[in-house]
């Protein structure tokens, strides 16, 4: 029996690989074998006739049940137990090690080793709670991981959201677009997802991201230029910007003169402060604004990397 299960990539699909090599015909040998026997027998074409008719006999391949149980007998037993029991595996990241555990459909469920204190019995019992699905140790990381985790950038791993709402998927997903080195206020996500006034909803559900580090809660921040609240503490979340190069002690000062947004006299481009195109503007030439309708009467207009339009402080 032959088993394909391919495990490559996107938020979407599920897959893996194992690969065994097909059982010898048993049938098709024994024929092999005996085929000089048949020699001295009757000529059987004549009954051609009667073995490609289908009028005459009912083909057991077309039974409904048949069917059934022959896409049944094509999933090998890796390919099952995939289905049903989960891995994790512990790889290390710019805030430490973490806990990562995945299903068949891609990386469900995420955590520091210092927040289950370095215990792998913590880790899988607190996977169980959440998804009811018995844990065993990877030979290997997810296929992506460590290389999302290096660059900071994990958009194109598989990602099992199925524990989760409509609504928080549309979060988690649309907050997986905020680049690293950039932060974005609760209020621009809402904006982003078409749902303005549920702002504090957006804040809920980041909170139950269950694969922080890698869906990048930690980039968003309150408009008020403060960390706001995460799931491993406002520490790690720092540590976690900083890592990434984000200019997060500008953006607090900044807000702390209330300014939200950064333009160029001589583009004519407003952006968020963390967005490259900001950080780029001479000092001469900055201009600061405290909401985008302020930027817009002084004739300047958003910039499209950052997109700043999305979001409008309060």
């Amino acid at each position: 029996m032959t088993s394909d299960h391919d495990m490559d990539n996107q938020i979407n699909g599920n897959q893996w690989l194992p690969n065994d090599d097909d059982p010898p015909d048993v049938a098709g040998a024994l024929i092999n074998d005996n085929h000089d026997d048949f020699s001295d027998f009757a000529d059987f074409s004549d009954l051609t006739d009667l073995t490609d008719s289908d009028d005459e006999f009912d083909h057991p391949d077309d039974d409904p049940l048949t069917i059934d149980l022959a896409a049944l007998a094509t999933e090998s037993p890796a390919v099952l137990l995939d289905r049903i029991v989960a891995s994790w595996i512990r790889v290390p990241s710019a805030i430490g090690d973490l806990y990562v555990a995945s299903t068949d459909l891609g990386i469900a469920y995420v955590r520091t080793s210092d927040a289950v204190h370095d215990d792998d019995t913590e880790f899988a019992e607190l996977f169980h709670r959440r998804f009811t699905r018995p844990l065993v140790a990877a030979t290997r990381p997810p296929t992506g991981l460590l290389p999302a985790l290096h660059s900071h950038r994990a958009a194109k791993l598989r990602f099992d959201l199925s524990q989760l709402s409509h609504f928080e998927r549309e979060v988690l997903l649309a907050v997986l677009a905020i680049p690293r080195g950039q932060v974005r206020p609760y209020a621009w996500v809402a904006q982003r997802i078409g749902r303005p006034k549920a702002v504090r909803a957006v804040g809920s559900a980041l909170g139950h991201n269950p694969v922080p580090v890698l869906i990048p809660c930690h980039r968003v921040i309150r408009s008020d230029g403060t960390l706001g609240d995460y799931v491993f503490g406002p520490p790690t979340k720092r540590d976690l910007l900083d890592a990434e190069g984000t200019n997060i002690g500008e953006v607090y000062e900044l807000a702390r003169h209330d300014i939200h947004y950064v333009g160029s006299d001589t583009t004519g481009v407003v952006c968020f402060p963390t967005c490259p195109n900001a950080r780029r503007i001479t000092p001469t030439h900055r201009r600061g604004f405290h909401s985008m309708t302020a930027a817009a009467d002084a004739g300047y207009r958003p910039c499209r990397h950052c997109q700043p339009a999305a979001s409008e402080v309060a």
